[in-house]
């Protein structure tokens, strides 16, 4: 088989996935078609519509786009088969029905942000700076009738330095997301359509529990004090730049306000019996207490207020040491 006998409908909605749809196209791969999520209501009335990045991409490309509201509609269904794609690829989209993962001859792999078995679900990158991982990677894998459990094709490690984010870890998995993909392509070139995969569990390690990554709200996002500093620092890191870490900041007075953290520095200073969440601070640093340690806090922002650094939010609260947070 050469490349060009390849038919491809290329599922994704994200930046993240922009990345590898530019991949193919720029590798000269036969796209057929774009499946993306419908456009988005945006603005305070909800009266503009904003296309997915990927939907923009394809656009300029000249690709099909197609935006089906629900993937087991029949009419999108006949649509989709009429471009008698031979193989499907998906990066960050919805999960699928087997009618649409099980219609080409090829199958249907999906790039996944994780080394498969662990963190199968829709946050495997936040979930593993959270955790404090320090290696994740990407895998590719054939889609079944459960989420991220299909057979792996390929995996490639990517190593998460212990200051990264999670926006450092995104961009360099969005990048290594496309390489895997192209990899994966030819992988299934030179096997005629059906290049080796290995179940799951051949490749789990049993010593090692599964860890997952379900889908991040916005009470996941909030900070527990009674954590230690590391486990918090780590928590911050794997939510920043966004959706962001938050606690709520209690005046003197009773009142409160929801104070992002977006960067935060381990002290190893120790608590000194501290309640967690007392603040602590000098005219310049900010701190506040874990379980065990005093937490530096570098960036933050307070509801309604621009993002900014320590020292410009310690110009403003002069009584700061009288505030809590938890």
């Amino acid at each position: 088989m050469e490349k060009k006998d390849l038919r491809i409908v290329f599922m994704g909605t994200p930046e993240f996935a922009v990345e590898t749809l530019r991949a193919l196209v720029e590798n000269d791969y036969n796209v057929v078609a774009v499946v993306t999520q419908p456009d988005k209501p945006v603005g305070r009335h909800g009266s503009v519509l904003q296309p997915s990045a990927v939907k923009q991409y394809a656009q300029q490309q000249g690709l099909p786009v197609l935006q089906p509201e629900k993937m087991k509609d029949p009419a999108f269904v006949e649509l989709l088969r009429g471009y008698n794609a031979n193989l499907q690829v998906v990066v960050a989209f919805r999960m699928l029905p087997e009618v649409v993962w099980n219609m080409p001859e090829y199958g249907t792999f999906n790039v996944h942000a994780a080394l498969l078995p662990q963190y199968r679900g829709a946050a495997p990158i936040n979930w593993a700076v959270i955790n404090g991982e320090t290696r994740t990677g990407v895998t590719t894998f054939f889609l079944d009738h459960d989420i991220d459990t299909g057979h792996i094709i390929m995996q490639m490690p990517f190593d998460i330095p212990d200051t990264a984010d999670v926006e450092y870890v995104y961009d360099g998995l969005m990048h290594l997301g496309a390489e895997i993909c192209l990899e994966t392509l030819q992988r299934i070139v030179e096997a005629d359509g059906h290049p080796l995969s290995v179940a799951q569990d051949q490749t789990a390690d049993s010593s090692t529990p599964l860890k997952t990554a379900p889908k991040i709200f916005k009470d996941t996002c909030r900070v527990d004090w009674n954590m230690s500093a590391k486990r918090v620092y780590d928590f911050v890191r794997g939510l920043s730049p966004y959706p962001g870490a938050w606690t709520t900041l209690v005046a003197p007075d009773g009142t409160e306000a929801v104070l992002k953290l977006f960067r935060t520095t381990k002290t190893g200073q120790t608590a000194e019996g501290r309640k967690p969440g007392t603040i602590v601070a000098d005219r310049k640093h900010m701190y506040i207490a874990a379980q065990d340690e005093l937490l530096q806090v570098n960036e933050l922002q307070v509801a309604g207020k621009k993002r900014m650094d320590a020292q410009a939010f310690l110009n403003g609260m002069k009584d700061i040491e009288n505030y809590s947070a938890r």
